[in-house]
């Protein structure tokens, strides 16, 4: 199984539940150190509301505080073609538009319904393509909704091959309440591969019942080419009753081996998470950075 490319999501994902902003000379210092401990992907931002979600504020400074060349690994969040507008003219160039499969979901984390979203983002991909760069389709609830149950994998389907969301490179499936399971996650996947066989599918997992890698797992055996995740299991939905973490990039990192993934790198990434959580007043819930902090010296991925 070739190693997925993994997307960090902490910045974005990660701080959302934690209600505290962390200054952008932070922020910045987190994106470079991420970067150069070789994580090819970085989610860093939000244009959400701030009033709404308070660790987002200061998306658009760091934004405009990072070079081209750092924004060309990074990914906004964003939920309206507005959105896309604010986010381009401070710099950014990859665009998550992000809406939830479930109606119910939709109007609690953006405030319309899900066809009003789709109905949207024709503009989306238009503004994207105006500003140079490449946006991404993201379907939250695609497995379940904290309001309405399971979702109907054939919704998923529909919204991802409604023409309306041509023009969008990738499909991000998420696991958003984290209460998939690895089969679940397998049969979806696989599904949308083979009717948007030109597009890549991300896999985005939360680790609520403990499935996040084994979901990843599944995931990519079944096609998913780009997988998120968030140091020391960090985040969840402020919108979303019953969301917990994200998948640990460590433990992602750990059981898929990337080539630039090394014991060198591990350590740098956990002694940054370390940092990051106890700044945070967060557990660290990744088992990888546990066990790198274990006394099995003869481990080469034991951190002495």
């Amino acid at each position: 199984m070739t190693a997925p490319l993994l997307r960090d999501v902490t910045l974005r994902d990660g701080l959302q539940l934690t209600g505290k902003v962390l200054p952008t000379e932070q922020k910045i210092d987190v994106v470079r150190r991420l970067l150069a401990a070789g994580v090819p992907a970085l989610e860093i931002g939000s244009m959400a509301r701030p009033d709404l979600v308070p660790p987002m504020a200061n998306s658009l400074e760091l934004i405009a505080a990072l070079t081209p060349d750092e924004l060309a690994k990074c990914w906004v969040w964003v939920a309206t073609p507005r959105h896309i507008e604010k986010a381009a003219a401070a710099g950014a160039r990859n665009f998550q538009y992000c809406f939830s499969v479930s109606d119910s979901h939709n109007k609690a984390n953006i405030g319309r319904d899900t066809e009003a979203s789709v109905a949207a983002m024709p503009d989306a991909i238009r503004l994207a393509e105006e500003a140079g760069g490449e946006i991404q389709l993201c379907l939250a609830t695609s497995f379940t909704c904290p309001f309405e149950g399971q979702v109907d994998p054939a919704r998923v389907l529909d919204i991802a091959n409604d023409p309306r969301t041509d023009g969008a490179a990738d499909i991000v499936l998420a696991d958003t309440l984290g209460q998939a399971h690895p089969g679940q996650v397998s049969a979806l996947v696989s599904a949308v591969r083979d009717r948007s066989p030109s597009r890549r599918i991300v896999f985005h997992g939360h680790d609520t019942w403990g499935m996040g890698v084994a979901n990843t797992l599944a995931a990519v055996a079944a096609g998913a080419t780009m997988v998120d995740g968030a140091l020391g299991g960090l985040g969840g939905c402020p919108f979303a009753p019953g969301a917990s973490g994200n998948t640990a990039s460590e433990d992602i990192l750990f059981a898929t081996r990337p080539g630039w993934f090394t014991p060198a790198a591990l350590a740098s990434l956990v002694g940054l998470t370390e940092e990051l959580l106890a700044d945070l007043g967060e557990p660290n819930r990744s088992r990888t950075a546990e066990g790198a902090r274990s006394k099995a010296e003869a481990f080469d991925w034991v951190i002495s």
